[in-house]
């Protein structure tokens, strides 16, 4: 896999690409700033470019930078790397897009297993967010939530948490030790109970649901 990152910490950028090399993947280039990875991708494509969110240009530079790049090459994979697992930062990168995305703790993609299965998800298309950003979000009091998420049950609630990591049915089936129709099922009663269309394709009744989960729990906080 090609691969372009930016991170003005020289030695999280320096091991990264250490990283990147020992997991067989190709780096294309390396930049501590938002403008210097968008001359960059002009003309050295990617697969997925991973960026950090506080960096320059600004102090959250890595989110316009972001910005620019899905304008520019829409079948690009985005990768956020941060030391911050912050909501508003979520819902800042799921403006972006809701699809070959993700936002992860610079601590919690140090082995080559971790990194390289995070890129191919998001290469592949999916949404991938920091597992403990989206369990803080769950366990916040259930008075703190809105209506709509109120009516799922404590398995749909996991069901739903583990859709907003960007986790497939059968993903999801395998961690709760269920079949996998039974996530179908799940699923369909959440999509009722928060009222996703029916006409919508599955994809984007998923993205619905997930976005209708962060911004719930976030407007509620």
């Amino acid at each position: 896999m090609r691969v372009a990152l930016a991170d003005d910490g020289a030695l999280f950028r320096d091991g990264l690409v250490m990283l990147l090399e020992a997991a067989g993947h190709e780096v294309v280039g390396c930049t501590a700033d938002g403008d210097t990875l968008v001359e960059l991708l002009a003309t050295e494509p990617a697969d997925v470019a991973v960026l950090d969110i506080r960096m320059p240009p600004e102090p959250d530079g890595g989110l316009p930078t972001a910005e620019r790049l899905r304008a520019d090459h829409p079948e690009m994979g985005l990768l956020f790397l941060s030391h911050y697992a912050e909501a508003h930062y979520l819902m800042r990168v799921l403006h972006i897009g809701t699809e070959a995305i993700g936002y992860r703790l610079k601590e919690k993609v140090g082995s080559v297993e971790v990194l390289s299965d995070t890129l191919t998800r998001i290469r592949d298309g999916e949404i991938v967010i920091e597992p403990v950003l989206a369990q803080r979000l769950v366990e916040r009091p259930a008075s703190s939530r809105r209506d709509m998420l109120a009516t799922l049950s404590e398995r749909e609630m996991d069901v739903l948490r583990l859709m907003s990591e960007g986790r497939s049915n059968a993903g999801i089936a395998s961690l709760l030790f269920v079949a996998a129709k039974s996530i179908e099922k799940h699923i369909s009663s959440i999509f009722m109970k928060l009222g996703l269309p029916s006409d919508a394709a599955e994809q984007h009744r998923r993205v619905l649901a997930v976005l209708t989960f962060l911004r719930t729990v976030q407007d509620s906080g």
